[in-house]
């Protein structure tokens, strides 16, 4: 099974990009969205940033995978 995860953008070097959720940093491909700015919020998969997304949008995703992510 693959998940994708909402991720912040911190810095963008060339078609790159340094992103964060949770404390973890990873670097991306950002080739399908070069308009992205720092601090704009995108969907991560395998590697790549495959959607940008809302600041709303990311904390509803996020607070799922937490609710998951719980036990109860």
């Amino acid at each position: 099974m693959c998940l994708a995860v909402p991720m912040t953008v911190l810095r963008i070097e060339g078609n790159k990009a340094i992103v964060e959720s949770h404390g973890v940093e990873t670097l991306v491909d950002i080739s399908l969205y070069p308009d992205l700015q720092v601090n704009d919020k995108v969907i991560v998969h395998a590697g790549f940033a495959i959607e940008k997304i809302n600041e709303e949008e990311a904390q509803k995703t996020l607070k799922l995978y937490n609710d998951l992510a719980t036990p109860s």
